[in-house]
């Protein structure tokens, strides 16, 4: 994960764009949509947050009455996420803990079992060799756990180059899940069966899988939201994409959801 850091500038310079909004806003939709199917109604979850970034959704699940832990690597990241965090009435700022750490490092900080909820969002792609990381998160689940997965779309990555025009590249992008990303770095992408296999092999399978930025991956990380009724069906059309086929399939990003046996 230590790639992230050379691009965290940029990352936190585009929070208000189109892009992230959507991405953040879907995500956050579809794991409360998977908490109200896995867990009773008011039950106070125990989330950790891994790679946590500015804390958008930690900060998001702290306000519904969960206790959060945010572990996040970049110090800049982390400072934005205190900034965020101290802005927070008290009794939210109470059910928050944030720390600096490696989400590869999770068994040094947790005992198994610790969390009933899972998130590692936009990390993956950082991690050369991922497996190894994902069965310490699983470790970390208690049994009936959710392990939320938010990766790049290794059997989309033709897409974006192709609707920009460049062939070489979209040609090149069929037969490899190595791609630089819009920071500049050089990152890895996830194909859906593999991860599939992976979730299974580690005791956390796979139960259901979103697509999110359908329509939205091309638009520049600064472009505004439209505003009121248009942002609304912009969004519509984003989550209905993401849930059906064979939409999601090309969407940038693949939100996948496995549950600790």
């Amino acid at each position: 994960m230590s790639g992230f850091s050379d691009g965290s500038r940029l990352w936190l310079e585009g929070l208000g764009g189109l892009r992230n909004a959507v991405r953040q806003e879907l995500v956050g939709r579809q794991v409360d949509e998977q908490i109200a199917h896995r867990f009773p109604v008011g039950q106070r979850l125990r989330v950790m947050d891994v790679g946590m970034g500015q804390g958008t959704q930690a900060l998001r699940l702290a306000r519904a009455g969960h206790m959060v832990t945010g572990l996040e690597q970049d110090p800049k990241m982390l400072d934005v996420a205190r900034e965020a965090l101290a802005a927070e009435p008290a009794g939210i700022r109470d059910r928050v803990r944030l720390m600096e750490g490696d989400g590869r490092e999770t068994g040094a900080h947790f005992l198994p079992g610790s969390f009933d909820v899972v998130l590692c969002h936009g990390v993956l792609m950082y991690v050369p060799e991922p497996d190894a990381m994902l069965a310490g998160l699983a470790r970390m689940l208690a049994p009936g756990g959710l392990l939320s997965l938010l990766v790049r779309n290794g059997d989309a990555l033709a897409m974006r180059p192709g609707l920009d025009g460049d062939w070489t590249a979209a040609v090149d992008a069929f037969d490899t899940t190595d791609y630089t990303n819009r920071l500049g770095l050089d990152v890895r992408a996830d194909r859906l069966a593999a991860l599939t296999a992976t979730l299974s092999g580690i005791g956390a399978p796979l139960q259901t899988w979103y697509g999110v930025r359908v329509f939205t991956d091309g638009t520049e990380a600064g472009e505004r939201l439209p505003e009121g009724a248009e942002l609304e069906r912009l969004l519509a059309a984003e989550d209905r994409a993401g849930r059906t086929d064979p939409y999601r399939g090309v969407a940038a990003l693949l939100h996948l959801c496995g549950v600790r046996g």
